[in-house]
This record gives C-alpha cells, sequence and structure tokens, in this order.
C-alpha cells in the first residue's frame, strides 16, 4: 500500500540511495541533493515526503510554501526511483500529496515548474488537474509552469 512518510534516522540512507533513469537525470536533482533542498528550504516550511509501498521507500518528494506573493505551495522536486517506474506510483503518490495539501489548508494551489520536453511528467500532472499557468519564468524558458487549485474538486479528485 502506498502513503506518504518522513525521512528518519532509519529510512535516511534508503531514501538517498533512490535514482531515476539516466535520461531523467537532467530533469531534477539527485535524491541526496531533494534532501538538501528540503534542509536548505527549511525557512520556507520545506517538507521531504517519502513514496513508500509496503515500507519500501520508492520516491520522493519536496513541497515548500512560497513565502513571497502569490502565496502557495511549490512542487519542487517529485521523484519515482526507476525500479519502481511504471506501475503507477507517480499518479497515486502526487495524488496524496495534494490530498495532504488540501488537508492543511494553508494555500488554495499547488505550482510546479516542468521541463517542457518532459512530457511523461507534464502527463502525471495534468492527469490530476494540473494546468499551464501561463507564467513564463525568464530563468527557464524551456519549462512550462503548471498550477493545481486544490479548493472545490480541483486536482483531478
Amino acid at each position: 500500500m502506498l502513503r506518504l512518510t518522513e525521512v528518519t534516522e532509519d529510512n535516511w540512507l534508503a531514501v538517498a540511495s533512490l535514482s531515476v533513469k539516466d535520461h531523467q537525470k537532467k530533469y531534477l536533482a539527485p535524491a541526496i541533493g531533494i534532501l538538501a533542498r528540503g534542509y536548505v528550504y527549511r525557512n520556507c516550511n520545506a517538507r521531504i515526503f517519502v513514496i513508500e509501498n509496503d515500507s519500501v521507500p520508492v520516491g520522493l518528494a519536496l513541497v515548500r510554501e512560497f513565502t513571497e506573493e502569490p502565496l502557495g505551495y511549490e512542487l519542487q522536486q517529485f521523484m519515482i526511483d526507476q525500479q519502481y517506474q511504471g506501475r503507477g506510483y507517480g499518479s497515486l503518490a502526487l495524488q496524496l500529496i495534494l490530498e495532504e495539501l488540501r488537508k492543511e489548508n494553508h494555500f488554495d494551489h499547488v505550482e510546479v515548474c516542468v521541463k517542457r520536453e518532459d512530457t511523461a511528467a507534464i502527463h502525471v500532472y495534468e492527469k490530476l488537474g494540473f494546468v499551464d499557468s501561463g507564467y513564463i519564468d525568464e530563468e527557464v524558458p524551456d519549462s512550462v509552469n503548471l498550477i493545481c487549485y486544490l479548493s472545490g474538486n480541483g486536482g483531478g479528485l
């Protein structure tokens, strides 16, 4: 059964060893880098979600809060380990993350920036209710900024 947990003394080494396929490595930080970003963004209420299946880490995600307008959540990093891809874990985990953020109810939306060429990731996000926000970040013009509204029945749930 898929669930979200925290990074602990007992699981951090297994979490740090998660990795994606070689062609996906240009899209996100390595697992140890995601863990480090969680620490760096601690003043933005950053959280690392460990994605587990039957107590085995299969992925992780980093969510932080925007501290400047527009206030909201940012899904900054999201990965499923290469050996667990293709099993629907990405969609299920993203659904769990959106449910967790809805329960928190701090903000009405979550945003994610994805390279345009990463069509597989864009497909997963769109399947769960993310749409193009129309914002173009000058620092990453080859990316699309997607937004998912958490109120109502948004997020594809």
